[in-house]
């Protein structure tokens, strides 16, 4: 009999199959009033996800970014974004990936992270540790920010955050921005950055993320340092890190000023 994991991780293949045969400079997109792009990949694997859950699991939630079956009586919900970073698929740069994550009661049990481009595939059940491609993956052992790199996503939703970038540069950070949230979070989780931020609010952003990096020995709350009750809904954004550097990134993100808290 098939598992949760079995049937995520076969989801994150297939999706990997469609976007690197569609991947492509040059690509057609639609824009949302957000400003971010929409392809055919996008809509593509959307309707794969929805399609696959309910005939697997008929009774349980789908929120993904570009459609949805979802009521909050369900108590089983999968939590999808197709192609994370379209800006970068839709514009020929190999940084996009597939994000999915199953959520119990609000939290996240389950979450798979597909990179298409480099055949890395990150995955975590809850209690039983966090993996890339069946080996273990832990968090880095780096005791503070210094010498270390930290990845950020959506500077100027919820704070601002470029005065936070210009601080964590002083203390010795080396800086990587404009990617997926989800490659940039995954590394965190293999131990190769010491922290992720994000200042976006959307779950579909956030929850994939949140339990890969726990059982890999890291740390994930929102951008204020609090564990949200839920992960079906906006939140405050992200801070993911290897949990020795946590408490001094936040001490840094409360130096940016709040435009939105959630």
């Amino acid at each position: 009999m098939e598992t949760y994991l079995d049937i995520a991780l076969d989801l994150a293949k297939a999706a990997g199959v469609v976007m690197r045969q569609n991947f492509t400079a040059g690509m057609r997109k639609t824009w949302k009033d957000d400003r971010s792009p929409v392809t055919e990949t996008d809509l593509a694997i959307n309707a794969m996800i929805l399609k696959e859950v309910k005939k697997h699991f008929p009774d349980h939630g789908i929120l993904a970014e570009e459609e949805s079956d979802h009521d909050e009586t369900r108590e089983y919900v999968w939590v999808c974004d197709p192609v994370d970073g379209t800006h970068n698929f839709s514009h020929g740069l190999p940084t996009a990936t597939f994000a999915l994550a199953l959520l119990h009661g609000g939290q996240p049990i389950l979450g798979v992270i597909m990179d298409p481009f480099e055949d890395r595939t990150y995955w975590a059940e809850k209690g039983k540790g966090a993996f890339q491609n069946g080996k273990p993956i832990h968090v880095s052992n780096s005791p503070s920010i210094k010498k270390t790199l930290v990845g950020v996503g959506k500077t100027r939703d919820i704070k601002n955050l470029f005065p936070v970038m210009d601080k964590l540069h002083q203390g010795g950070v080396s800086i990587i921005s404009g990617l997926s949230i989800h490659y940039l979070s995954s590394l965190v989780a293999a131990g190769e950055f010491s922290a992720s931020i994000f200042g976006g609010p959307s779950c579909h952003d956030i929850t994939p993320a949140k339990i890969i990096i726990e059982e890999a020995g890291g740390r994930a709350t929102d951008m204020y340092g609090i564990v949200p009750v839920s992960f079906d809904r906006d939140m405050s954004g992200q801070l993911c890190t290897n949990g020795l550097v946590h408490d001094e990134i936040l001490s840094i993100l409360a130096l940016g000023p709040d435009l939105k808290k959630i």
